[in-house]
């Protein structure tokens, strides 16, 4: 129990796990080439199912723009497609047609889920800081790399697959992509360059 007091304008310090996740997202990865083919796999596996779901033509009529006209020119691109679109709906967009079919990879453990979720976030802030010359605050910053896109997933994939070992929602009735809220915002929240502070904000 915390010794928080109600009455007081002092903000209190952030819970241990949100500091822990913010402290993973900032910090450097290390060379794990068994971590780094293995997200490559993941990766290939997610396009190829979300390329797949681009022949269901009710997937299809849930992506696209808010409304008719409605991309964003130089924004996030949507695989398989010719939008271009804020990176919000990009993300529904992607993370829509790689969870459409189900077939997308599955973690078992205190709770299940399916860590290829989060491509959804990290495929459409990777491109849209590319298109738009860098992240907030680090404009002109290098392009992003295939291997800062893998080593983006590997962070979400790890903070998802972390809380995953102890925490079940699903037992309290809460869905199982909770945890993919959480990796996908603090992977986003850094890819945008925000900082260890902002994470645990966000």
């Amino acid at each position: 129990m915390s010794n928080f007091d109600l009455r007081s304008a002092a903000r209190p310090d952030p819970d241990a796990i949100l500091a822990a996740i913010a402290d993973y997202t900032v910090a450097d990865l290390p060379d794990s080439p068994v971590a780094f083919t293995t997200a490559r796999y993941c990766l290939l596996d997610a396009l190829a199912c979300a390329f797949l779901a681009l022949r269901v033509t009710e997937c299809t009529k849930l992506i696209g723009p808010v409304a008719p006209g409605a991309e964003f020119r130089g924004g996030a691109r949507v695989p398989g497609t010719t939008y271009e679109l804020d990176p919000v709906t990009a993300a529904f967009n992607i993370g829509t047609m790689v969870r459409w079919l189900d077939f997308n990879d599955t973690w078992l453990a205190a709770e299940w889920g399916h860590p290829s979720d989060n491509l959804g976030a990290i495929l459409a802030v990777a491109d849209y800081r590319n298109r738009r010359g860098g992240s907030r605050g680090n404009r002109g910053a290098s392009p992003m790399t295939v291997r800062d896109l893998l080593g983006a997933m590997i962070k979400a994939y790890e903070i998802q697959g972390v809380l995953s070992l102890e925490n079940s929602f699903n037992r309290v009735g809460l869905d199982h992509v909770l945890l993919v809220r959480i990796a996908s915002t603090a992977v986003a929240t850094h890819l945008l360059g925000g900082s260890r502070e902002q994470i645990i904000d966000s």
